[in-house]
């Protein structure tokens, strides 16, 4: 079952065409990487599926709903997650309080941010922060935290809206080598315990071909190939324009 459907999506930027014609799916339980050399499209295309930026042209659908025309609040409510390259933390919060904001906005229930917010959905976010494995660090501020452990409150912040499609963009950088198997073991077990559809961007090829399911290749804003992580590893124009002997 296709959560996400993209179909012929296209982006300008005066004469540059970011993205040209692009369409794929994205299956419930699925953990597909886009991939291309810098400039290739893949942040324009993640900031169209969550509704930062308009298509030119094409279709998004999540679950058959189009999500034309709405505001990225409104895409988040339906069920669009997303972690940022560069992490997005209150740093003056704790670790569980990250989390309690994003459950109060879940829950609308943000007025109450300034009243009783420390004692709302406490043992949501910290069965949210066991699951990713911050849980022992729940009374941290975010300040102090080592980059992979900002990495790992983000996806908790992320999953407090119960996503059907979690956007990943480039998950494990800045993280050490040792770290970022860890951080795709965590996102491969959400994939497949809670179905959720995941979609990431990544340079680490090690990490995509390692625990992608299917891969997107992008170049010059169009999609130049798309299949399995040994199909697309063989493929000749891949290897031509961003693998090369990797």
């Amino acid at each position: 079952m296709a959560v996400l459907s993209v179909k012929g999506l296209s982006k300008s930027y005066g004469g540059v065409r970011a993205l040209d014609g692009v369409s794929f799916s994205v299956a419930e339980g699925e953990l597909v990487a886009m991939i291309g050399p810098n400039g290739a499209g893949k942040t324009t295309c993640f900031n169209l599926l969550n509704g930062q930026l308009a298509p030119d042209a094409g279709e998004i659908a999540l679950d058959g709903r189009p999500l034309g025309g709405l505001a990225p609040r409104q895409i988040w409510r339906l069920g669009v997650g997303r972690t940022f390259q560069v992490t997005q933390t209150f740093g003056s919060m704790t670790v569980r309080e990250n989390v309690q904001v994003a459950l109060l906005s879940h829950h609308r229930k943000i007025g109450s941010l300034f009243s009783s917010a420390s004692t709302l959905f406490l043992q949501e976010a910290e069965k949210l922060l066991e699951r990713v494995g911050m849980l022992e660090q729940a009374g941290r501020a975010c300040a102090v935290l080592a980059y992979g452990d900002l990495k790992r409150v983000e996806l908790a912040v992320a999953l407090a809206n119960r996503p059907r499609l979690l956007l990943m963009d480039e998950p494990t950088a800045g993280m050490a080598q040792s770290e970022r198997g860890a951080l795709m073991e965590l996102a491969a077990g959400l994939a497949c315990s809670e179905r959720v559809a995941i979609l990431f961007t990544e340079h680490d090829v090690d990490v995509v071909f390692g625990y992608a399911s299917r891969v997107l290749v992008l170049h010059s804003g169009e999609l130049i190939a798309a299949g399995s992580p040994d199909a697309v590893r063989t493929d000749a124009r891949v290897r031509e324009v961003y693998l090369g002997d990797a």
